[in-house]
């Protein structure tokens, strides 16, 4: 199996971006020379602020998938490693779920 990488860089307009690759260090150097057109290229210079080793990329794949549609708020505990803040904004805040928790 090929190991893969999950990270998220900050932009420079403030911005966060998710990939996910499985040779990191080519990767973000990639992002920093603007290489590929895109998302990234024009918000240069990147910075890596998170990144998470997998032992199957599709693993990482999966992860980068989730971490996408995640609020900015979110990705910010993520990468600052505030476990219970990221588990505080995981719960479920439907109408039916949200009401009846406890307080």
């Amino acid at each position: 199996m090929r190991r893969g990488w999950v990270y998220i860089l900050l932009c420079s307009d403030g911005s966060y971006y998710t990939g996910c690759t499985s040779n990191l260090e080519k990767r973000i150097n990639e992002h920093s020379l603007g290489v590929f057109g895109g998302y990234t290229s024009s918000r240069r210079p990147v910075e890596l602020v998170f990144s998470e080793e997998f032992n199957d990329i599709r693993d990482a794949i999966a992860a980068e998938r989730r971490i996408k549609g995640w609020t900015r708020r979110k990705k910010s505990a993520l990468i600052n490693r505030d476990f219970a803040l990221l588990h505080e904004l995981a719960a479920c805040r439907n109408k039916n779920h949200f009401s009846n928790r406890k307080k």
